[in-house]
């Protein structure tokens, strides 16, 4: 019975049984095998010996109360099963209830008789049996005259026959002419009679074995005790194994219990007004349904469950029964680790569709072919082509006067630089290694660093030597030689190369996967943020420094306009990071390839920014222009191009009188009568300044008798 409740979803039902032994133990053994099979009984009824008519009405209004357990078990005898119909009908109820019932109502036609309706669809069982030929020639043979034997064969007679054997009844006399199986008084052998015969012989088997142990055959001779116990032939009888009368193999196993065999029934309308039982499958150590001839009262089998199945990615919360729960979801990065259990899934991997199983994120990066990938290799590489040219200009072109005036130093370590920043910006695109991430750990912070450094150094020198005035042509500001320009740019990108590698020292490089937008992993490398904030910081400041003095140094000779050209670097530098920042720090966390794109492009952009502004002008004049690129003398331009200049030494000229430069000659008042003495830039910031390292763009001379490569600036005094 629990397997055919199984094999028809019914995990959920009501019971009902009768007082007594068989319907107690047999509703208990029910249930006790129904908990392990998962199904769960919604309530227990039982019929007593003397209830009336309305109790059991009473009883099915009870059944039909529980709305969701619509199949009810019973263990009743065929009496009692047949007063259930009837309540059923006399309630108007009979198509919300089946029944699912034991051999008792096998496969009788007393309790469904005139309550057809009610008993439709109902499963009934029956042990497996045979019609015992022989027996049917033996009790069709038996009359009242030969069969004086049994008290109740009499009895019998007179019910079957509806007639008297006696004179005292008002019922008509038996003729002696009746026989079994005449017409009127129909057989069929009672299903039962094989298991009688099989339980005499299995008795007999029993004592059989019992006197093998202790006599010798033939028994007769056997003086054993003739009294046993019933536990003794109890332990017999269970040990018997033959093959019975209907061919059948007849034992018990440990519990005592014969082996199981039933045949499988339910009752069905065939037509309109006529009903029958229809064998729909067997149970033999299995069961066995025959699903073609199973046919309900409706189209479906009757639904007898608690609680819906819970969705996919729902778990079970159980309600007290086993077969009574809520469901809830599991959350979005959870699996459904069995029924009632949702578990994270482990790092680096998400559920499925269904929160079945996990399953391993894919890894991200950006592909060749992307638009994210093509724009920033495109634009890095046409910037990185583009330096490698100015450095070759700047190579072939290096003992000319524009090169010369450029501060051929600083210039070098400022396209290092920048070329240095296009090769980090490719590397920031590349699939991450631990080599990788610790190059760009280096050289992002490095080669901003030698732009950044090299830019302040130019104009932080610039501004001093014309922030000094009249001093600088009597006394060299310090630290303005090409020696001592290279040292300081060093000093300040030491501070960032220290910094950079006291960060690997501290936190070894490394890859790491970083989920995204929780569908899949980006490998990055890993990197604290508070170092990668201070080391961009530490560049910020540079560029805020040398914006302050591009800033400063703005209104400079115009022969000197390479600070301005610093300025307008510094001010788009400025914008460009300004755009960066929010635009970086907004994708972070969210689209990767917007992070690193926009990363890559700010470190490309102000590496561009600072090659086409400082180099440009410079490469524009040795090529195209190359009839400029020669020296001239500088009087006229120093007065023409810088008044302040020139109004200054006029002033101070009149207050000192006269005073003695470094080569020896002597400055007078222009309108005093004195000899004039040619005084080139080389006296005042001494033999080894050339007019170069004032950023002259415009220098020209035609002294062509120096032997030195500085160009003269001649001042007429």
């Amino acid at each position: 019975m629990v397997d055919i409740a199984k094999a028809f979803g019914w995990n959920y039902v009501s019971t009902l049984a009768d007082e007594g032994d068989y319907g107690v133990k047999g509703i208990g053994a029910f249930r006790e095998r129904s908990t392990d099979a998962g199904i769960c009984v919604a309530q227990s009824l039982t019929i007593l010996r003397d209830d009336a008519d309305s109790r059991i009405e009473q009883l099915v209004l009870e059944l039909l109360k529980n709305e969701r357990a619509k199949v009810v078990v019973m263990f009743a005898n065929e009496d009692n099963a047949k007063r259930v119909l009837k309540a059923l009908l006399t309630v108007n109820t009979t198509s919300e209830l089946t029944f699912l019932a034991s051999d008792s109502w096998g496969a009788k036609i007393h309790p469904v008789k005139g309550q057809e309706t009610a008993a439709e669809g109902a499963v009934t069982l029956l042990p497996k049996r045979h019609v015992i030929k022989e027996f049917d020639e033996y009790f069709t043979n038996l009359t009242v005259d030969n069969n004086n034997r049994n008290p109740w064969f009499s009895e019998f007679w007179q019910e079957t026959f509806n007639c008297s054997l006696t004179n005292k009844s008002r019922t008509k006399q038996c003729s002696g002419n009746e026989f079994i199986g005449m017409k009127g008084a129909a057989y069929n052998q009672e299903g039962l009679v094989q298991f009688v015969i099989d339980s005499v012989y299995a008795l007999a088997h029993a004592l059989h074995n019992l006197l093998a142990e202790e006599c010798t055959i033939p028994f007769s001779n056997c003086t054993t005790n003739a009294i046993r116990s019933g536990e003794e032939v109890l332990k017999y009888i269970r040990n018997v194994s033959f093959q019975g009368v209907g061919g059948d193999l007849v034992g018990f196993n440990e519990e005592g219990d014969s082996f199981g065999k039933y045949d499988i029934f339910q009752y069905q309308q065939i037509s309109k007004g006529v009903y029958k039982y229809v064998h729909i499958g067997d149970w033999i150590d299995r069961l066995r349904l025959k699903n073609s001839r199973i046919k309900w009262k409706k189209e479906n089998a009757p639904y007898s469950v608690c609680s819906e199945a819970c969705p996919s990615g729902f778990a079970r919360l159980e309600k007290g029964l086993k077969c009574c729960w809520g469901c809830f979801q599991c959350a979005f990065n959870q699996y459904l680790a069995d029924e009632y259990t949702c578990k994270d899934c482990p790092e680096g991997s998400k559920p499925s569709r269904n929160q079945s199983i996990c399953s391993p994120l894919p890894v991200l990066s950006l592909e060749w072919r992307s638009f994210w990938m093509l724009l920033p290799v495109a634009f890095t590489s046409i910037g990185a082509v583009l330096t490698i040219l100015v450095i070759a200009v700047f190579i072939r072109y290096n003992e000319t006067p524009v090169i010369m005036a450029s501060g051929r130093e600083l210039c070098y370590v400022l396209l290092i630089g920048i070329l240095m920043a296009y090769g980090t910006s490719v590397m920031m695109l590349v699939r991450p290694t631990v080599i990788l991430c610790t190059l760009r750990r280096l050289g992002l912070g490095v080669s901003l660093c030698l732009i950044y450094a090299a830019m302040l150094t130019k104009t932080n020198r610039i501004y001093r030597i014309f922030n000094n005035g009249i001093k600088a042509m009597v006394k060299r500001p310090s630290y303005t030689s090409p020696r001592s320009q290279i040292v300081i740019c060093f000093g300040i990108v030491s501070v960032q190369i220290v910094g950079g590698i006291t960060w690997l020292g501290f936190e070894k490089p490394d890859t790491m996967f970083v989920l995204q937008n929780q569908e899949y992993l980006v490998l990055k490398c890993r990197a604290s943020q508070t170092a990668i904030i201070v080391s961009l910081t530490y560049n910020i400041v540079l560029i805020i420094i040398c914006t302050v003095y591009g800033v400063k140094t703005r209104k400079i000779p115009q022969n000197f306009n390479e600070a301005k050209c610093i300025a307008f670097t510094m001010y788009s530098t400025c914008i460009v990071w300004l755009a960066f920042i929010p635009i970086y720090f907004g994708a972070s966390g969210g689209d990767f390839k917007i992070e690193v794109t926009s990363l890559c492009m700010c470190v490309s952009i102000s590496a561009t920014v600072a090659l086409v502004c400082i180099f440009a002008p410079k490469v524009y004049i040795v090529l195209l222009q190359p009839h400029k690129n020669i020296r001239q003398g500088a009087s006229t331009s120093l007065k023409n191009n810088h008044p302040t200049l020139s109004r200054i030494i006029s002033e101070q000229a009149e207050s000192l009188g006269t005073f003695p430069f470094q080569n020896g000659g002597v400055y007078t008042h222009p309108n005093q009568t004195t000899q004039t003495t040619h005084t080139t830039i080389n006296d005042v910031f001494g033999d080894d300044v050339d007019l170069d390292d004032l950023s002259s763009d415009d220098a020209t001379g035609d002294d062509k008798s120096r032997t030195k490569l500085n160009p003269p600036m001649e001042a007429d005094i």
